[in-house]
């Protein structure tokens, strides 16, 4: 491995700043799961022993996120979707 040279820091660092900002989206997506995954791990455990939530959670996803507290944003509920399938 090389050493990298002051200049190359300081080009990369002007590259890194002509990039255009983060979609607002994202960022709001990678606040929000990290809460989202505990939440949906806890109501997951209930649904693999409870034939009801499950039921529940496959005919209305958003619906039965929404009944548990858990705000069913676009990317909550892909989450929630990918998880499910694992059931």
């Amino acid at each position: 491995m090389r050493d990298v040279s002051t200049d190359e820091i300081e080009r990369l660092g002007e590259l890194l700043a002509a990039l255009p900002p983060v979609p607002t989206g994202w960022v709001e997506a990678a606040q929000e799961l990290p809460a989202a995954r505990r939440s949906l791990d806890g109501l997951l455990g209930r649904a693999l022993a409870d034939r009801e939530l499950r039921a529940s959670l496959q005919a209305d996803l958003e619906r039965a996120l929404a009944a548990e507290g858990i705000p069913p944003t676009p990317a909550v509920v892909s989450l929630a979707r990918i998880r499910l399938r694992e059931l």
